[in-house]
C-alpha cells in the first residue's frame, strides 16, 4: 500500500471515529495535510475554531504565522506535513484531555510511521509532551531531542506567541533554527 493510500485509509478511520466525545461536538475532523514525503512534520495539540470549520490544520492566525516563517526559511506549506495530536476540536478551545489524546494516539502514530519525517517540530507543550512526557516547554523549546528513534524539536505554540511578545520572539528565533537542525540530522544520517 502506498503512503498516500495508507494516509487516506487513516483519514477514513478518523471520519468514522467515536473513540471519545469530541466527535459529537466538533464540526469536522482535522486529519492533517501536506507532503507525504516531507522531511519535517509539524504537530500541534488540537484544532481550533477555524480548523474545525474548514477541516484543515493551522489555517487560522497561528497557521498564517507558521506559513510566513516557513517562507523566511525558504519553504512552503506544501513542503511539510502539518497535523495535531487530536483530530477533533475540544469545546471552547480547552486543553485536550488524556482520554482524548489516548483515543487519537493510534492515528497520529500511523500517520507519522507512513510519512517517516526526519524531524518532528512540536508546537506547544501538549504536542511536546506527547513525544517527551518529561519535557518542559519553557526549558526545552528550541532544543533538538532524540526520543525513541525520532528527532523532536519543540517550539512554543504559535498562538501563544500571538498573545505574548516574549514567546513570539522565542518562537521566531527557534523556528529560524529549523534548517540547521535538519542539516544536523542529515549529517548524523
Amino acid at each position: 500500500m502506498s503512503k498516500e493510500d495508507l494516509l487516506k485509509q487513516i483519514e477514513n478511520e478518523i471520519k468514522n471515529c467515536n473513540g471519545c466525545e469530541l466527535c459529537k461536538t466538533a464540526k469536522n475532523p482535522v486529519f492533517g495535510e501536506g507532503n507525504s514525503n516531507a522531511d519535517i512534520a509539524f504537530i500541534g495539540e488540537a484544532p481550533g475554531a477555524t480548523e474545525d470549520t474548514t477541516g484543515r490544520p493551522f489555517v487560522g492566525r497561528a497557521g498564517k504565522l507558521v506559513e510566513s516563517l516557513l517562507a523566511e526559511i525558504g519553504m512552503q506549506r506544501t513542503d511539510v506535513w502539518i497535523g495535531n495530536i487530536i483530530k477533533h476540536r475540544p469545546p471552547k478551545n480547552r486543553d485536550p484531555l488524556p482520554l482524548e489524546i489516548e483515543a487519537c494516539e493510534p492515528y497520529l502514530t500511523r500517520q507519522l510511521e507512513a510519512i517517516n519525517p526526519k524531524l518532528i517540530v512540536t508546537l506547544g507543550r501538549f504536542a511536546m509532551n506527547y513525544f517527551y512526557a518529561d519535557g518542559m516547554i519553557s526549558k526545552d523549546h528550541g532544543n533538538l531531542i532524540e526520543i525513541n528513534g525520532r528527532y523532536v524539536f519543540p517550539l512554543y505554540h504559535p498562538a501563544a506567541g500571538l498573545r505574548n511578545g516574549k514567546m513570539l520572539t522565542a518562537f521566531k528565533n527557534d523556528f529560524a533554527k529549523i534548517p540547521d537542525v535538519l542539516e544536523k540530522i542529515n549529517l548524523k544520517g
